[in-house]
């Protein structure tokens, strides 16, 4: 007996010290194995957290106008600190107890999730903490395959031994989806409530952090009643463990839930064809990747001003019929900074992408002639300078070519008339002949020097806007008047600003003088004589029918073609250009198409600056004014029976005085100021 005894008991030895070596070798390989994978998690260091983020573009003051789109997705990323503690709490209550206590892996419940699942014989109970669930929202894919688990698990220890818990609960807050297209906290607020993370209620809070065990199936705008039963099992569970008291949960399970209307849902953008070309601008002048601005979760500051925004699309759909199929642009822009405020690229994006101020050129008519006439003044012409109107055959090219322009309805002063005059009526002959004698290639180079790139020809006809060019060059040429001469660049963004909070660009540029600023001035205040009926002659000025719309005071030129239609005008605050024509060039309807611009640019420019101060044009230092006759330029006196404040070029300013009305007998210019007076005015005088 004693020596089966012993030989059990040495064989018993045997098969125990073989199980410790085991056991041992066991120990040793689990522990190199685990130090083997935190120092792999060390060596490879903090994962990348950047996943997609919607990109969000703000107009100047503030409010959102747009985001970017990218799978009907919302993704915004916000800082913990602006999140409600209400959520974090809730939160943790039903996702991971024990979120500070573990190291990526809660091993309890893992257990205890495998006994549930082998006494039910199915995968009843989760055990994922929120550093695994957030590890796998940054994989965004949840394929249940051994290698995305380890890959996960991977993840995990990475972001547990590289990241504190702040950080990872933020980015888990911040990527878990939420329901209809909402990833992250703010997503989910805004969607669900209209409100941002920070403002969420613990009832608002608790329902949200029911929804992602089933986005849909607890979705409180598809099934309420499932995502309440599911707030409050929240609700029992943070005060079961003392993440909310009992009277707070109570008072959160009777709040009144008011979910976001349907029409809230979506924001809706404002000046598509303006969202366009800042996108334009993130790729060209920032070299930014397409997919990174639809998902780099960027805010974008842009130069959009909502209110002339809206008012530009307000007026373009009010004064062109509904029914017509004739186009528009407009493009308005802060004349000292380059901001574009507003912009209309066409009448409906839906049904045309094409950007008509922006990529489209079109010929600029007699808009042209600002350039023109700012060269004349440079060069020794002032506003009085006579110049004949009548028809006339120019011959160029060394006399091998002819070109005989018209006057519009071929109306002609038949003698001289003001170079300021020749402006307000749009006179052809007087801009060929200021042009010729100017010599061509001096309107070309003026123009550059405007900021006109497109290509121009030294032709005759330039001075009469034949040579294509698009409409947001004009607005930038025109916005050099309005600013004194300096350099100026059209431009969508002020500022943008990463994920992370960081400064990635911001619009910095210094403006150069560029043009006289006398010369600029001088030509200003000629272009105000297009809204002036006292410069009316054998025409009316071109900015009669609308100049009675108009309570400040602008400064403009009118511009057409048989194609196309322009009104471009500016205040001291503003410049705003507006073309009307058919995208297939056919000719306009003169009696009402070539009305469209100047009556849109009219109520825009009256109404976009409504509220704002009626500045009026500062003189330059070597400017004077002088009260001439309009009709000769000539210096007025008491017998004129018009005239106007005109501005010169110190020492250009005209000396001679008026004689055309010397002449006349006191009587018979009596008997004319009386034919004058209103009927209350004789009255008036009838009993003194």
């Amino acid at each position: 007996m004693e020596v089966i005894t012993d030989q059990r008991l040495k064989q018993t030895w045997r098969w125990l010290r073989l199980f410790m070596r085991l056991a041992l070798i066991f120990s040793i390989f689990m522990v190199l194995f685990l130090f083997s994978i935190f120092l792999y998690a060390k060596i490879q260091g903090p994962p990348t957290l950047l996943v997609p983020q919607t990109t969000v573009f703000y107009a100047s003051d503030g409010s959102v106008v747009g985001e970017s789109e990218h799978g009907g997705q919302n993704r915004y990323w916000v800082p913990l600190k602006d999140i409600s503690p209400n959520v974090i709490d809730a939160t943790i209550a039903i996702e991971d107890k024990r979120f500070y206590d573990h190291y990526g892996f809660d091993f309890k419940r893992i257990i205890a999730a495998g006994l549930a699942d082998i006494k039910a014989m199915s995968k009843v109970q989760g055990a994922s903490t929120i550093t695994q669930q957030y590890a796998r929202n940054l994989f965004l894919e949840h394929d249940k395959t051994w290698t995305r688990k380890i890959q996960e698990a991977l993840y995990a220890i990475r972001l547990e031994l590289n990241y504190t818990k702040e950080e990872i609960l933020e980015g888990y807050l911040n990527t878990i989806y939420y329901g209809h297209g909402a990833y992250g906290i703010e997503a989910a607020a805004d969607y669900y409530f209209d409100k941002h993370a920070k403002d969420l209620t613990l009832g608002e809070a608790a329902m949200l952090a029911g929804i992602p065990k089933g986005p849909s199936y607890y979705s409180p705008k598809v099934h309420f009643e499932r995502a309440k039963d599911r707030q409050e099992t929240i609700l029992d569970v943070m005060a079961a463990t003392n993440k909310a008291s009992g009277e707070r949960t109570f008072k959160a399970k009777h709040e009144r839930i008011i979910l976001a209307k349907p029409e809230e849902d979506k924001i809706e953008s404002l000046g598509p064809y303006f969202l366009d070309e800042v996108k334009k601008s993130l790729v060209n002048r920032l070299n930014l990747d397409q997919r990174f601005i639809e998902a780099g979760g960027l805010k974008v500051y842009t130069t959009l001003d909502p209110h002339m925004q809206k008012t530009a699309e307000k007026w373009v759909g009010r004064i062109i019929h509904e029914d017509s199929d004739i186009q528009t642009a407009l493009t308005a822009m802060d004349p000292k900074t380059g901001e574009v405020k507003a912009l209309v690229g066409g009448r409906d994006y839906e049904k045309s992408e094409f950007n008509r101020a922006t990529m489209a050129k079109r010929a600029p008519g007699s808009t042209f002639k600002a350039f023109l006439y700012y060269a004349a003044i440079e060069n020794g012409f002032t506003p009085s300078t006579p110049v004949r109107s009548e028809p006339t055959t120019f011959r160029y090219n060394d006399g091998k070519s002819e070109y005989s322009p018209h006057n519009y309805g071929n109306a002609y002063a038949y003698g001289d008339i003001t170079l300021a005059q020749a402006l307000a009526l749009s006179d052809n002959i007087v801009a060929v002949k200021t042009h010729l004698f100017l010599e061509e290639n001096t309107l070309v180079n003026t123009a550059k020097r405007f900021g006109i790139k497109s290509p121009l020809a030294k032709i005759p006809s330039l001075a009469l806007g034949t040579k294509p060019v698009r409409m947001i060059e004009m607005t930038g040429a025109y916005s050099m008047f309005a600013n004194g001469g300096k350099s100026v660049e059209p431009h969508y963004i002020t500022k943008v600003v990463d994920r992370e909070g960081n400064v990635i660009y911001e619009w910095k540029k210094e403006a150069e003088q560029v043009l006289d600023p006398d010369a600029a001035f001088v030509t200003t205040q000629m272009m105000t004589g297009v809204f002036d009926e006292s410069l009316n002659d054998y025409a009316r000025v071109t900015g009669s029918g609308v100049d009675h719309l108009l309570s400040r005071q602008v400064a403009g030129k009118t511009g057409s073609t048989p194609n196309d239609s322009w009104m471009i005008g500016f205040t001291p605050q503003l410049t705003a250009s507006v073309w009307v024509g058919y995208d297939e060039g056919k000719p306009l309807n003169e009696t009402n198409d070539g009305l469209y611009a100047k009556n849109i640019w009219a109520h825009f420019i009256e109404e976009a600056l409504e509220g704002q101060p009626k500045k009026k044009f500062k003189p330059t230092k070597n400017v004077i004014a002088v009260n001439v006759n309009p009709d000769n330029g000539k210096l007025a006196t008491e017998n004129c029976p018009v005239t106007r404040k005109t501005y010169y070029i110190k020492g250009t300013e005209p000396h001679e005085y008026c004689d055309e009305h010397s002449n006349k007998q006191p009587k018979a210019a009596e008997k004319e100021k009386k034919e004058k007076k209103g009927f209350i005015d004789r009255i008036f005088d009838w009993f003194k």
